[in-house]
């Protein structure tokens, strides 16, 4: 069963979409646990498909992101790892919590 994230198919998917985009600008961002993993598989599978470099991932990249973060992925990001079979991304476990809710927090950032 898929994570819903206490938020309807449309929120969900424009939460992921914002927070995909702030990774692939700033290379590395704070939030909960829970959202790191699966923000990861996604970054994961969108690197995979940005290192083929053909014109069909591009599009499939502007389908999903925003322009801009799409076009990093694919122009700067994909290149760097055009060696590596996998693993771009790594969380790190931040020892403290959220003061709001108290939330696990990680770090997540390309390798």
């Amino acid at each position: 069963m898929k994570k819903r994230f206490h938020r309807q198919r449309d929120q969900r998917r424009a939460l992921f979409r914002i927070l995909l985009h702030h990774l692939i600008m700033n290379e590395k961002i704070k939030t909960t646990d829970e959202r790191a993993k699966y923000l990861k598989a996604k970054i994961e599978r969108l690197l995979s498909k940005a290192k083929k470099g053909e014109l069909a991932q591009l599009r499939y990249l502007l389908k999903h992101l925003p322009k801009k973060s799409a076009y990093k992925l694919f122009y700067e990001l994909a290149p760097r790892y055009q060696e590596r079979t996998g693993g771009y991304v790594r969380i790190i476990k931040l020892p403290f919590r959220r003061l709001k809710d108290n939330a696990k927090i990680s770090l997540i950032e390309f390798v």
